[in-house]
């Protein structure tokens, strides 16, 4: 059992800090969320629900690949959180989701605030915020 263990958390990246696995986590999970959104529109739709009839199959899967690629750039900074390109690229795709879901909420009006669009609100606020404080700790330049 411990040699499963000693496997898995050999998987997780290995930089210092809670940062690298927080972006494990967000990555996986978008990852999971972009097959949703190929597989079904129903979790979409709550998402942007005060305007759900807006939500098609062609817009779920462009969100879907949108999701994907933010889940691959983090993903790829859970491992590489020194590297300075990768590092603000990750920065990036949060305050691009922060732009996004605040947009669709206070100007777009398809949002409401709920528990389905409080999640990624709440997720790229506290990560924009974190990665911000920490640039210089985890930035090797």
């Amino acid at each position: 059992m411990a040699a499963i263990v000693d496997y898995f958390v050999a998987l997780l990246p290995q930089a210092e800090g809670w940062l690298p696995k927080w972006q494990l986590l967000v990555a996986v999970t978008a990852f999971f969320n972009t097959v949703q959104n190929f597989a079904t529109l129903k979790f979409t739709r709550r998402l942007y629900s005060a305007a759900p009839q807006t939500v098609t199959a062609l817009q779920a899967r462009t969100f879907a690949i949108w999701t994907l690629t933010s889940a691959a750039i983090r993903l790829y900074a859970a491992y590489n959180i020194h590297t300075k390109q990768v590092y603000d690229l990750a920065l990036f795709s949060y305050l691009f989701a922060f732009a996004h879901f605040g947009s669709e909420i206070l100007i777009f009006r398809s949002a409401n605030i709920n528990g389905p669009v409080v999640s990624p609100v709440v997720v790229s606020t506290v990560s924009l915020v974190w990665m911000f404080l920490q640039y210089d700790y985890y930035v090797q330049n």
